[in-house]
This record gives structure tokens, C-alpha cells and sequence, in this order.
């Protein structure tokens, strides 16, 4: 197998040196292998407080020709899904506000891309016969993709890291949640 470009290599050491936030653990996962000539891929899970929790991937391609739709030739994909209360899925701006966490979340972090896209989506399920007890589910689901304006990836995925923290419910980083509830 040939080795992979060393353009690839050093934006894939940059996106392995992000140490997200604790609630947020990133690992290596299998990426796609026919997207594009080569590929990485980072999967992520949420953990904290509260029954909702987030999970996702952040998908690196890279082809050395480039390609006309990427308009460069590094490509990151993202996916990050979310349970919601069945109160938050009714709202009719949720789509619009999914969004803004992805925007707000690569401008916060410094991350400057082009060609940016992708699609907010609210799904809900209702389940029948032997997997009845699990109930009715609510779901959001972000796909986007945009190409990085360099090869230095890391505000990049600390955008993911911020995105999935935000689909999460996760408090901004300092911010200490106080428990509502008062004890007699």
C-alpha cells in the first residue's frame, strides 16, 4: 500500500492533537474508503449530567488533485446526532438553531472554511410489538461538510467538539450547572 501524502499526514496530526473538553471522547474510527483517495475519520460521544447525550463523526478526505465541489483538496465531513425531549422537537426553529451551532461553533473556534453545506434533520419514531417498551424517540441529525482553508485542522475539530456538546446540552466550558432543586 503506498504511504500516504505528507500533506495528509501532518492535517491528521493535527486533528489527533485536539484534547476536547471531559464530557468528550474523541477516538479513531474507520473512515469511508471510497470518497475519496484517502480518508480519516474521528467518532465522538458525549457524556455528563442529563438523560441527553450526543454522538458523532468528523470525516477527513483528502485527494491530492483536488476536486471542482470542494473547491480545494481537503474535504471535512461531519455528522453529529442528538435525543431530544419530545417539548424541544416541536419547536419549529430547531432546524435553524442545529445550524447556528455549526456556524457559531467554526467561527468561535477560528476555523475558516469555504463551500460550506448541509442538512439539519428532526426525525421521530415510534416503536411497536417487542421493542414497544422503548417508547417514542426524537432525534436531531446534523450533516455538513465544508473545506478548510488550511491544512491545520485542529480549530476545525474543536468546532466538532463544540457542535456535539451543543446538540449534547452540554453548558459552555466553565460554566458550573447548579442542581435546581433544594433539599428540607
Amino acid at each position: 500500500m503506498t504511504q500516504a501524502p505528507e500533506e495528509f499526514r501532518a492535517a491528521v496530526a493535527t486533528l489527533e492533537s485536539v484534547r476536547p473538553r471531559p464530557e468528550v471522547r474523541l477516538e479513531e474510527i474507520r473512515a469511508p474508503q471510497r470518497l475519496a483517495p484517502w480518508a480519516h475519520a474521528l467518532g465522538a460521544e458525549t457524556s455528563g449530567p442529563g438523560d441527553v447525550q450526543a454522538s458523532g463523526r468528523l470525516v477527513l478526505l483528502h485527494d491530492p488533485e483536488g476536486q471542482e465541489s470542494w473547491d480545494g483538496v481537503f474535504r471535512l465531513v461531519l455528522y453529529v446526532r442528538a435525543e431530544l425531549d419530545r417539548e424541544l422537537a416541536t419547536d419549529p426553529f430547531l432546524p435553524t438553531v442545529g445550524w447556528s451551532w455549526l456556524t457559531e461553533a467554526l467561527e468561535s473556534a477560528g476555523a475558516a472554511w469555504k463551500a460550506l453545506g448541509g442538512t439539519v434533520t428532526e426525525t421521530s419514531s415510534a416503536r411497536f410489538g417487542d421493542i414497544a417498551a422503548q417508547g417514542r424517540t426524537d432525534d436531531i441529525e446534523l450533516r455538513a461538510s465544508w473545506t478548510p482553508a488550511t491544512a491545520d485542522l485542529r480549530s476545525h475539530c474543536d468546532a466538532f467538539c463544540r457542535v456535539l456538546s451543543s446538540y449534547a446540552g452540554l453548558p459552555p466550558v466553565g460554566v458550573t450547572l447548579f442542581d435546581q432543586r433544594q433539599s428540607s
